[in-house]
């Protein structure tokens, strides 16, 4: 909650009031790293209550949705519709809607798998920056890919999950596993390895899904994360209509 205070312009008791609360979106030096701060509108919420970061013109409108509708109701349809007809004006639209999870240090453990597992370092991805491993690691931003573990199979890399340090003590797991090789529990495999390693060094691990993602939910879990957070973010029509092209 601390994390998503910073990223919001909020304090971490704000996700526990029973009201909701909203704030001006402002850039903060301790928000996520890929954050493109400040936000025309983003709602978060832990379960409570919702936390909206927007722009000043467009804070009283979405003031308006949120104390309209029930907390779960705000972030999915049809209810998800009149926040767009609200945006719509300002060229705005929603764009991105996650579920992330976070470990529970009681849950997570290592889980087995039939392949070789290594550790991997920064220095050990240049030549990874592939289509393949595109959820495990991210070429626009190298610099904070720090560790990964790979699944090998003869020395052939089948699998990869891989963190950035998208904050400072705050690491996000992404997971990649050759089609050939789905289903034979690599993927959580690398994932619960990986959230013990950056464990280790002090830092906590999240992962972020799609909560129509069934099959990277239940790895989550499979893999001892929880249900944390949710948040739901417009963009700019013209980004939307890119993101849409393919």
């Amino acid at each position: 909650m601390q994390q998503s205070a910073y990223d919001c312009n909020c304090t971490p008791e704000d996700f526990l009031a029973e009201q909701n609360v909203v704030t001006i979106s402002k850039k903060h030096p301790l928000a996520r790293k890929y954050l493109d701060l400040p936000l025309s509108c983003d709602l978060v919420s832990y379960g409570s209550s919702i936390v909206a970061q927007a722009s000043e013109e467009i804070a009283p409108l979405v003031k308006q949705y949120i104390d309209r509708f029930p907390v779960e109701h705000c972030f999915e349809t049809p209810n998800m519709h009149v926040l767009n007809e609200l945006l719509r004006p300002f060229n705005q639209k929603i764009c991105f809607m996650a579920e992330y999870f976070l470990s529970d240090v009681n849950e997570v453990k290592a889980l087995p798998c039939d392949y070789e597992l290594r550790v991997l370092h920064q220095e050990d991805f240049a030549s990874l920056y592939l289509p393949q491993w595109s959820n495990a690691l991210c070429e626009k931003r190298r610099h904070l890919d720090v560790l990964g573990v790979g699944a090998y199979d003869n020395g052939e890399l089948i699998g990869l999950a891989g963190c950035s340090a998208d904050c400072d003590m705050m690491y996000q797991i992404g997971i990649d596993v050759l089609p050939e090789y789905r289903r034979k529990g690599i993927a959580s495999a690398l994932t619960s390895r990986l959230a013990l390693e950056v464990l280790a060094l002090g830092k906590v691990p999240f992962y972020c899904a799609a909560w129509c993602n069934v099959k990277s939910v239940r790895n989550a879990i499979r893999c001892g994360f929880r249900p944390a957070w949710v948040e739901m973010t417009a963009k700019d029509i013209s980004f939307v209509e890119q993101m849409n092209q393919g």
